[in-house]
Parts: C-alpha cells; sequence; structure tokens
C-alpha cells in the first residue's frame, strides 16, 4: 500500500531529525551506518525519508546515537 502524502512528510521530517542529532554529536554517516551494521545507502535512505524504518531500527538508531528513542520525534 502507497504511503500518503502526509506519511511521506513525517518519514522525512524523522530523516531530518535523524541528521540533525547525528551531526550534533559529530557522527558522519558512515560511522553511523557501521555502528548499525547497516550498509549506507540504506542508511541515506531513512535519512532521506525514502524508507519506513522498522521500529527496531528506530531502536537500534537511538542507542547508537546515545539518545532516548523518543528523541527522533521531536520535530
Amino acid at each position: 500500500m502507497p504511503l500518503t502524502l502526509e506519511e511521506k512528510k513525517y518519514l522525512k521530517k524523522l530523516g531530518n531529525r535523524i541528521i540533525a542529532i547525528r551531526e550534533e554529536k559529530g557522527i558522519k554517516q558512515k560511522e553511523l551506518s557501521d555502528l548499525l551494521d547497516i550498509d549506507d545507502g540504506s542508511l541515506r535512505r531513512i535519512e532521506s525519508g525514502r524508507t519506513n524504518p522498522t521500529t527496531t531500527t528506530l531502536l537500534s538508531v537511538s542507542k547508537a546515537l546515545n539518545v532516548d528513542i523518543s528523541e527522533l520525534f521531536k520535530f
């Protein structure tokens, strides 16, 4: 089932928030993808809002960035 425009915008905001936190912490995209044990293309798709990450992936992202998962949704 295709995503609605609202859902696409939400995923874009989520991706932008991940980028912001990552950059605040001085972590490069490749470093984060290595920490997550995913290829950097997958992380690029998450950060650009082109994919809908699972809750377990988001939990892994929050742990790798050393923030509570709720911080990913503060946008």
